[in-house]
């Protein structure tokens, strides 16, 4: 199946997607649940005081007259020890927050291994790269078509009546295409199956848009949890592939297709099943697309600038390793991303956007100029993963723009859009840098990821106004 950055990013390796006080979606809300049953002086009494926790939504709070609400200096020792907790444990204090996460991540870790099995187990079978690349080019552009149709109906209907039997739909695809290869059917039918995989839905779009309605009004919580987001985003897509090469490797071709289907109906099963913590379905007070929304044709702009970085990046990189040690070394980028947005989750104030940027394309400038000066890929994968500290801020940032910008009956099919518009830079970017390598050297490939988080930076200070 189709990976979607940002989860989904998908950066072929991706962003996806499926939105951050700390990352986004962090809770200082639930963290205090304890607090809050105690009745503590500094809830119930001075709700109003520097460092006082508001309830959780739907929290009840205790009556001043119970046992747990008289004491006066045990509930401020309680509070103390609640705010000291960190902004992760504050997060997954919110009730069915680890359930519903739990659920996401067994759905999220098969969008980075569909592409490399479908690639493993098609050229593997036929004997070429480029029906087995034709073949994914396909999902990919058919799940920019589809995503946010998908991800409008789940803002329509609800996440669980949605979810479940599109994820059915895409599994069945991605069994039949496993089934077309096994019985050696012909080529076309390789495409029809790969493109059935496309109505995937946005599981990081969902997952951001649960963190949204818990901790509505709460900026710094919701940064927190989109940036955790954007940590589990570039954490699947780092194991994904290499789950996938040693499955279709060790067992047989087809057990990474097979693995990953398993893998993304149980965790979207166990994901809808969360029900309490599930956006309700509000009236439709808008129509139309959120693309609609003030500064969005922009934002999209900036994201498929951006995606163009992923895309050219992942396509230089394995050429200029041009073997076995590409996959490792582009998980050291992977595994900057990720620490960086865990880093940036704890940080009370999100950086700009337009900071961000200038951040990426100074630090994307390190592999090129490990790969023109030295030509070592020692060096060129230490590069990689600084330059891979810059994307999870970024993405979180980005992330965060879009989720203010759509409207709350509209949140899935936004930052849908968004992971669309990266899906297309990648698309974009891949073929400008593997144009590149080919026809002057892997080395100056690398000038394209540049070039693109310029561009991107570029587009973002001449909409500041828009983008602020």
């Amino acid at each position: 199946m189709p990976h979607s950055p940002g989860s989904e990013g998908t950066r072929q390796t991706a962003l996806p997607t499926d939105a951050p006080a700390a990352p986004r979606p962090g809770s200082c809300l639930e963290s205090t649940d304890h607090s809050r049953k105690a009745g503590t002086a500094p809830e119930t009494g001075a709700a109003g005081a520097p460092g006082a926790v508001p309830p959780a939504p739907g929290a009840e709070r205790p009556s001043a007259g119970t046992p747990s609400g008289n004491s006066g200096r045990r509930p401020a020792t309680r509070v103390r020890r609640d705010t000291a907790l960190g902004p992760y444990r504050r997060l997954f204090a919110a009730p069915g927050a680890r359930a519903f996460t739990l659920g996401n991540l067994i759905a999220r870790l098969p969008m980075g291994m569909f592409s490399v099995s479908a690639v493993i187990m098609i050229a593997g079978s036929r004997g070429s790269y480029a029906l087995a690349g034709a073949v994914t080019a396909t999902g990919l552009g058919a799940t920019a078509l589809v995503a946010p149709w998908t991800a409008r109906l789940v803002d329509r209907y609800g996440q669980a009546r949605v979810a479940v039997p599109a994820t059915a739909l895409a599994v069945l695809g991605s069994l039949a295409l496993l089934l077309c290869i096994r019985v050696g059917a012909p080529d076309w039918t390789l495409f029809a199956a790969y493109a059935a995989t496309a109505t995937t839905p946005n599981s990081g779009g969902m997952s951001r848009a649960r963190w949204a309605h818990l901790h509505q009004g709460d900026p710094a919580a919701l940064h927190t949890a989109n940036s955790f987001e954007q940590a589990a985003d570039e954490l699947c897509f780092m194991l994904g592939p290499v789950l996938a090469a040693f499955l279709c490797s060790a067992l047989f071709p087809e057990a990474g297709t097979l693995t990953g289907a398993i893998l993304l109906l149980t965790g979207v099963l166990i994901f809808a099943a969360q029900r309490s913590t599930e956006p309700p379905v509000a009236p439709r007070a808008v129509t139309g697309s959120p693309l609609r929304a003030p500064g969005m044709p922009a934002l999209l702009i900036v994201f498929l600038a951006t995606g163009a970085v992923f895309g050219s990046m992942e396509v230089v990189t394995i050429a200029f390793a041009d073997g076995p040690a590409a996959g490792a070394v582009l998980a050291l980028q992977a595994a900057g991303s990720c620490a960086a947005g865990l880093v940036y989750g704890r940080t009370r104030r999100a950086a700009g956007l337009v900071t961000c940027l200038a951040a990426m394309t100074a630090l994307m400038s390190l592999p090129l100029l490990a790969a023109a000066g030295t030509g070592s890929l020692a060096a060129v994968a230490v590069g990689l993963l600084l330059a891979g500290m810059a994307t999870a801020p970024t993405m979180v940032t980005g992330m965060t723009l879009v989720q203010r910008r759509t409207p709350p009956s509209q949140l899935n099919e936004g930052m849908t859009l968004a992971v669309t518009a990266l899906l297309g830079g990648i698309a974009t970017g891949s073929a400008t840098g593997g144009w590149t390598v080919e026809h002057v050297s892997p080395a100056a490939g690398y000038a394209v990821p540049v070039c693109a988080a310029a561009l991107a930076l570029v587009l973002a200070g001449t909409t500041k106004a828009r983008l602020s």
